[in-house]
């Protein structure tokens, strides 16, 4: 009798990954890739953008006059990021392997390697709870202004007013940034492929940053222009630039790891 296709039996005894050498050209390329998987399918793949964007609205909507708190979800949207894009790398996935474009199969992909996913989701809530907590401190210490809302805060960082909180803040939100990108570039991507125990996948990613610095620095470049170019437009251009971000990372993923030897 057949095996079901989600069965990954490669991944039994999973070793540690081999990490390959790409060029600092190369995110362009996972890009294209991932705008093909979004065209060939669009509705699973809208599905997650939309929810991105609603998640983008509502910490706006809710935290509009309390933008300190605003400034930390948003952040932490920025987290769990790879987290709640496991939909879309299973989207690329299945398509990778010919499979139908269904929507339904990826809302569970999480239980193929559901104990180390969550404790790659811990690590990520722990550092969203610090970060948050750290951009408060930062709020308090650094802002003098009085507090404004979303509009007057974005007129602010336009006119480099209190330059001071500016380079505090953006730095140590650079911190959290690099830590969480240094963990994240292949990890999840890997725990889903592969059955990859979470420590391995992370040490991989980090890995993959320290073998490849040039093309990493513009693989976050262009996240953090698609994720800034989705909040400059209300929300409304994260429905389709984080899928395509997902997307992009299933790519990043087979183009940064060796893969296993099929007989």
């Amino acid at each position: 009798m057949q095996q079901p296709d989600d069965t990954h039996k490669e991944s039994d005894t999973p070793t540690f990954p081999t990490i390959r050498d790409v060029k600092a050209g190369a995110p362009f390329r996972w890009f294209a890739e991932g705008w093909q998987d979004f065209k060939s399918c669009p509705i699973p793949s809208l599905f997650y953008g939309f929810c991105f964007a609603g998640m983008g609205l509502l910490i706006t909507f809710v935290f509009e006059h309390a933008y300190e708190y605003t400034s930390g979800l948003t952040s932490g949207f920025l987290l769990l990021g790879p987290f709640l894009a496991m939909g879309l790398y299973e989207i690329s996935r299945r398509r990778e392997q010919g499979q139908s474009c269904s929507l339904t199969p990826t809302m569970t992909v999480w239980r193929r390697n559901a104990g180390n996913i969550g404790i790659f989701a811990v690590v990520l809530g722990i550092v969203f709870l610090i970060w948050a907590r750290a951009s408060l401190i930062v709020f308090a210490l650094f802002y003098t202004n009085e507090m404004p809302n979303l509009t007057g805060f974005l007129q602010q960082l336009l006119s480099f007013e209190n330059l001071e909180f500016l380079m505090v803040y953006f730095a140590v939100g650079l911190i959290f940034a690099t830590l969480v990108f240094a963990v994240s570039v292949v990890s999840i991507p890997l725990m889903l492929d592969r059955n990859q125990d979470a420590i391995s996948a992370m040490l991989a990613s980090v890995g993959a940053l320290a073998r490849n610095p040039a093309a990493m620095i513009t693989w976050a470049f262009c996240i953090v222009a698609a994720t800034l170019i989705g909040f400059m437009t209300f929300h409304i251009g994260l429905a389709i630039l984080m899928p395509l971000v997902g997307h992009a990372t299933w790519h990043a993923y087979r183009d940064l790891i060796e893969p296993l030897n099929h007989g």
